[in-house]
């Protein structure tokens, strides 16, 4: 049985990631040509490493996500620094 929890350091075959996100092989291969799924080719395989495929469950490749929750975090200091700025200017 196919083990469907996502591990950051794992990679995935096409089949494996067709499996869990319930769809054809062909179409997991139609989502790596496209640049929906980012996939590494070693040799004649591909292997989807789990941050990859966890867009579909975030919404945003999870790199992406990762940097966006860091951003967050300035962000108070950011809008202090902005509005300091702007009081400067009126």
């Amino acid at each position: 049985m196919l083990n469907t929890s996502l591990e950051p350091t794992r990679a995935y075959t096409p089949d494996q990631v067709a499996q869990m996100l319930q769809l054809s092989k062909n179409t997991v291969y139609e989502l790596i040509n496209r640049g929906e799924i980012v996939a590494k080719k070693i040799g004649k395989v591909y292997r989807i490493p789990a941050a990859s495929i966890a867009f579909i469950f975030t919404g945003l490749d999870y790199d992406l996500y990762q940097m966006d929750q860091e951003d967050r975090k300035y962000l108070p200091q950011i809008e202090k620094t902005l509005n300091e700025v702007r009081s400067e200017i009126k």
